[in-house]
């Protein structure tokens, strides 16, 4: 759903989206970490245990690239997402475990048309990613670059 046709005029400020959820498992966890954030309370189960995490838990970036997936298969950011130059107050809130299912409400907060380019504006949308009894395991704050709606469209 990606390609879905949504341009920067189409953000509404106070806007609100859910995305699917997806759920993590220990072997992904450990996998993911193993293979880009290798600390022993995210691939060694009797490290984790002993962790003040009582256990394995997911790398806040495995967890961050999974929910931004389910951003981009709801169709969000459509098909006029230009990137973005970067984001804001990342925190992390809460561990994701295994059995975890987390998804993301996406808020518009500001949007403002490009000062030195009129083919794009910016979009500020608050990122939560909550597990699955509603409660915030990471947020942040992202500036979206969105093209604007073609004069010929």
């Amino acid at each position: 759903m990606h390609g879905r046709e949504r341009y920067y005029e189409d953000f509404t400020v106070g806007e609100e989206v859910t995305t699917a959820g997806v759920t993590l498992t220990e072997d992904a966890i450990i996998d993911f970490a193993a293979r880009y954030d290798p600390q022993p309370f995210h691939v060694d189960k009797e490290a984790a245990a002993a962790s003040h995490f009582g256990g394995i838990i997911a790398s806040s970036w495995h967890t961050q690239l999974l929910a931004f997936r389910q951003v981009i298969d709801s169709g969000f950011l459509g098909n006029a997402s230009m990137g973005s130059p970067g984001c804001d107050e990342v925190r992390f809130h809460e561990p994701v475990r295994p059995g975890d299912t987390v998804r993301t409400v996406l808020r518009v907060l500001d949007k403002r048309t490009s000062r030195t380019r009129n083919d794009r504006g910016y979009v500020t949308v608050e990122y939560d990613i909550q597990n699955q009894t509603g409660q915030s395991v990471i947020s942040w704050r992202g500036i979206q670059i969105i093209g604007r709606r073609p004069r010929d469209a």
